[in-house]
């Protein structure tokens, strides 16, 4: 019986409705937190057809390492972890589960920017110290607000249907969307900088925008402005955000990517009480789990079987 073809998950698990998708297939894990050299490994030793992208880099030295690959498949929407020119190079097609994990992150987002206006983390850390801040603490209303939404994909426009919902103005800024939905403005970047009360970042990270939130920017923002980014850290100059918050530009940050992840303590944002923090978790859900192993599978599926061109 001739060997099954494999497909390699750069992560400990896959959802069983994604790996039934696959049972033609031999699927191999390369564990929770795997390196790249591990990734350069398995695919010296299982040469698979398919690499589904959880977690670590796949750069040109794994695609070498593996003859037969024929696709890489992100188990997200963000493909800034795999080396696409190397792919495009060697005739290895890269795909993404755009939209799957959509909802979760836009939540996140807009989690983070609640907790952040009305000082949630704060608050229920100087309770359990015994305080009872009410006479003297106000919080911000989003109501009549106007948040800028950088990046309008499935993630910012469900992120900015939300925000309208709340009765915010909504600014977007996104080269590469077309129609927009009425409630969306459209403007430009340094328009959106000078005009928001909050800003979520949802686009990918390229070459041409890493560090687009910087010391500049951040100067050009109204004073007191809430930042929050669920799409990738190196949008983010780290330390230019960290000086606007403590001098106060920037009221409060809400994070859920770094540019070094895993964050490794101590971190200069963990003295920060105006920072919050979750560990990129935004899509991160039971529902966008499944919803992303499915479409990970299939798209990669549909390479293989010359359905997706």
């Amino acid at each position: 019986m001739s060997k099954q073809p494999v497909f390699l998950v750069t992560g400990g698990d896959l959802a069983a409705q994604a790996l039934a998708l696959l049972q033609d297939h031999e699927v191999v894990y390369a564990g929770k937190t795997p390196s790249e050299d591990d990734i350069v490994a398995l695919c010296r030793q299982h040469d698979p057809v398919a690499i589904i992208v959880r977690y670590s880099q796949v750069g040109a030295a794994a695609m070498d390492a593996a003859p037969s690959l024929k696709v890489i498949s992100k188990h997200g929407s963000g493909t800034d972890t795999i080396d696409k020119v190397a792919a495009a190079a060697r005739g290895i097609r890269v795909v993404a589960a755009v939209g799957a994990n959509a909802a979760a992150v836009a939540e996140q987002a807009l989690a983070l920017l609640l907790a952040c206006a009305k000082s949630v983390v704060p608050l229920n850390t100087r309770m359990r110290a015994g305080h009872w801040d009410k006479a003297t603490h106000k919080s911000v209303e989003l109501e009549g607000r106007t948040v800028g939404v950088v990046g309008l994909g499935a993630i910012g426009l469900r992120f900015a249907r939300m925000a309208d919902a709340m009765g915010m103005r909504v600014l977007g800024f996104d080269p590469y969307a077309k129609e927009l939905p009425a409630h969306v403005e459209r403007v430009d970047l340094d328009t959106l900088w000078r005009a928001s009360d909050a800003i979520s970042l949802h686009c990918p990270l390229t070459a041409d925008n890493a560090r687009l939130v910087n010391a500049r920017t951040l100067a050009v923002c109204k004073p007191g402005v809430i930042l929050v980014n669920t799409a990738r850290g190196g949008l983010v100059d780290e330390a230019a955000l960290l000086e606007a918050v403590r001098s106060g530009q920037v009221s409060a940050a809400g994070l859920d990517s770094f540019a070094v992840e895993p964050m490794t303590a101590p971190h200069p944002f963990h003295g920060e009480a105006r920072i919050v923090l979750s560990p990129h978790i935004g899509g991160v859900t039971a529902d966008a789990y499944v919803k992303m192993g499915v479409a990970a599978a299939r798209n990669a599926l549909s390479v293989l079987q010359g359905d997706l061109r």
